[in-house]
C-alpha cells in the first residue's frame, strides 16, 4: 500500500542518486518519516518499458540514424528545447502521435537543442512526458548543426522533419508549432512514401 503518490521528481532523484545512497542520508539527518515514505513510495515509481536514452549528437549522427530506417520505417524528427514554449506545448501531442502510429511503422526521435549542461533537465522532461528509447541532445555548434540537418531550417524551434518509409527522403518539414492534423498528414504521406 502506498502512503503517497510519488511524483516524477522523486522517481528521477531516486534513479539519478540511487535509493541505496539517499536513504542513509535521510536517516542520518533524522528524517525517519521521510526515509520510510521514500522507501515505500519508490515502489510506485512509473518505470518505462524502455528507458529514456539521451545521446549527444551532431547533425551527421542524426542523419545517419534516420538513414538506418530507410526501407523499414517512416521517421519523424522533432527539434525542441525546454525553454521553448511552443515546443513544450506541442510535445505531448507528438508523443501521443508516435504511440498511435508505432505499430504502423513510425519512429519518433526528439532532438533537444538545449545546452549540454541542461542534459539532466532534458532527460527529466523526456521522462515526465513518457518518452521511451533513443533521443538526442545537440552536441555541435549551431550553424553547422542547422545546415547539416537542412538548408531550409533557419534554426527556429520547434522544427519537424518527416522522412518517408521506403524512400528515406524528406516528405515534409516545417518550423513552428503545428496542429495535429499537419503532423497526421505528414506521417500518413511518410508511411506511404
Amino acid at each position: 500500500m502506498l502512503l503517497f503518490e510519488p511524483d516524477s521528481k522523486t522517481c528521477i532523484l531516486a534513479k539519478v542518486v540511487g535509493a541505496h545512497s539517499i536513504i542513509p542520508y535521510l536517516l542520518y539527518h533524522r528524517r525517519w518519516a521521510a526515509a520510510l515514505l521514500l522507501v515505500v513510495g519508490l515502489s510506485g515509481c512509473r518505470q518505462s518499458a524502455v528507458p529514456v536514452i539521451l545521446k549527444r549528437a551532431t547533425a551527421t549522427d542524426i542523419i545517419q540514424k534516420v538513414a538506418e530506417h530507410k526501407g523499414r520505417e517512416a521517421v519523424l524528427v522533432n527539434f525542441w528545447a525546454t525553454w521553448c514554449a511552443p515546443c513544450v506545448e506541442e510535445f505531448p501531442m507528438i508523443v501521443d502521435l508516435g504511440r498511435s502510429h508505432r505499430g504502423e511503422g513510425l519512429i519518433v526521435y526528439f532532438v533537444s537543442v538545449d545546452w549540454l549542461d541542461q542534459t539532466e533537465q532534458v532527460a527529466a522532461f523526456l521522462e515526465r512526458h513518457g518518452v521511451e528509447g533513443l533521443n538526442f541532445i545537440k552536441d555541435e555548434k549551431d550553424n553547422p548543426f542547422i545546415d547539416g540537418i537542412s538548408r531550409e531550417w533557419t534554426g527556429a524551434v520547434p522544427f519537424t522533419i518527416v522522412y518517408g518509409r521506403r524512400s528515406g527522403a524528406v516528405v515534409d518539414l516545417w518550423e513552428g508549432k503545428a496542429p495535429r492534423e499537419k503532423f497526421e498528414a505528414a506521417v500518413q504521406a511518410a508511411l506511404l512514401n
